[in-house]
């Protein structure tokens, strides 16, 4: 413990920080002050409201698992499954980039067929942080996430170009709509088929899709989170929401393009590779310290971003057990994790997959099973 008398220098040492740092806040304060006339109030408006969520690989908690097996599962609020496959850092590039095509090289999943409009045929050619593992050298096992995040966006993609929806309906994805896992201007190519796919359900089916993404969390909004408060911005008695400037964003963001859309020219002409959606702060409670989310609103759909807001406000009023949080996206969550029961069969199946491979030597991993793997972990009880 610290003493009484580190405790005092420890006071006024932050105290002293805290004067000298002062200055620091008042500057954000005066960044996001002009906010203060742009929030506008939410008119509900109720559609049909659906969402996508792939399998969080960090929630594995299988206690034996030597070939780091991971499960590619995209299912929706519905519980509709897209997408389940499994995969390993260790499983081979080629192969896996071919299994997602057919003889004709057409898409033969989601992935392929979206691999097949941006026109690449590896998985090594659609990003940049999947390198082809054809020879001896060491792959970092990190690949597997940004494959996962590529079947979640081929999935939408697919979804949005090919479902027949049977009346106006609002797609909400899980994160903002910006990506850095597409390689060169692939992303921008993908916006565009995203974009057509809306267009032609407007045209050929009048249907209309809108398209968000909702954040858990945001580095502007933890910038700002203070100086909104200090301000009184979206602390109202009813449903707020606020547009984001783009030079708010930027200033929160270590790399500028993270928060560089279509909607905005550059000096240099750069074109926008990473940002598909325009950011506004939500508040979907009534009181004035109900939690804010960022939300990103597909670019082309800006201009609908009040009917858009609405829709949800309708689907985040209900939230549970997260207060004011879509209710469609807490579905996807909860039909999409694989916990309790479903990870003891995947610890039962792992064993099972493993006891195949080694056949004469299966009685070994048996007695294997009872030997405590952190035997360390005795120092805690």
């Amino acid at each position: 413990m610290i003493d009484p008398q580190s405790q005092e220098q420890l006071k006024q040492e932050i105290e002293d920080r805290m004067k000298a740092d002062c200055v620091l806040l008042d500057q954000l304060r005066a960044e996001i002050r002009p906010l203060r006339n742009q929030v506008r109030q939410i008119q509900p408006r109720t559609t049909t409201s659906i969402s996508l969520v792939a399998t969080d690989g960090g929630n594995n908690s299988i206690k034996f698992d030597p070939f780091l097996v991971q499960v590619v599962r995209v299912v929706d609020s519905s519980n509709n499954e897209y997408s389940l496959e499994v995969i390993t850092p260790t499983t081979n590039i080629s192969t896996l980039s071919e299994k997602h095509f057919k003889g004709d090289s057409t898409g033969r999943t989601p992935l392929g067929e979206m691999m097949n409009y941006l026109g690449v045929t590896q998985l090594a050619e659609l990003s940049h942080m999947i390198r082809s593992n054809d020879g001896d050298s060491p792959t970092s096992p990190t690949w597997v996430q940004v494959y996962r995040e590529l079947v979640e966006w081929a999935t939408l993609f697919s979804i949005i170009r090919k479902k027949d929806f049977g009346s106006d309906t609002l797609i909400i994805c899980d994160g903002l709509l910006r990506s850095k896992v597409f390689a060169k201007d692939l992303f921008k190519k993908y916006l565009q088929g995203i974009q057509e796919g809306i267009e032609t359900q407007r045209t050929k089916s009048r249907r209309r899709i809108y398209l968000a993404g909702v954040a858990k969390h945001s580095k502007v909004l933890s910038r700002y989170r203070l100086a909104m408060a200090l301000e009184n911005i979206l602390m109202t008695t009813f449903p707020t929401y606020a547009e984001i400037p783009r030079d708010i964003e930027e200033k929160a963001y270590i790399w500028s393009e993270y928060a560089r859309g279509d909607d905005q020219e550059t000096e240099r002409g750069e074109i926008n590779k990473f940002v598909g959606g325009k950011m506004f702060f939500v508040k979907f409670g009534s009181g004035a310290r109900d939690p804010v989310w960022p939300i990103d609103i597909f670019l082309p759909q800006v201009a609908d971003a009040q009917i858009i807001i609405g829709y949800m406000l309708a689907d985040a009023i209900n939230g549970f057990p997260v207060p004011f949080y879509p209710q469609c996206l807490q579905k996807a969550h909860e039909n999409a994790a694989l916990v309790d029961f479903d990870f003891d069969i995947m610890q039962d199946l792992v064993f099972s997959g493993l006891r195949n491979a080694l056949a004469d030597e299966a009685p070994k991993l048996d007695s294997f099973q009872f030997q405590d793997a952190d035997p360390a972990q005795a120092r805690y009880s």
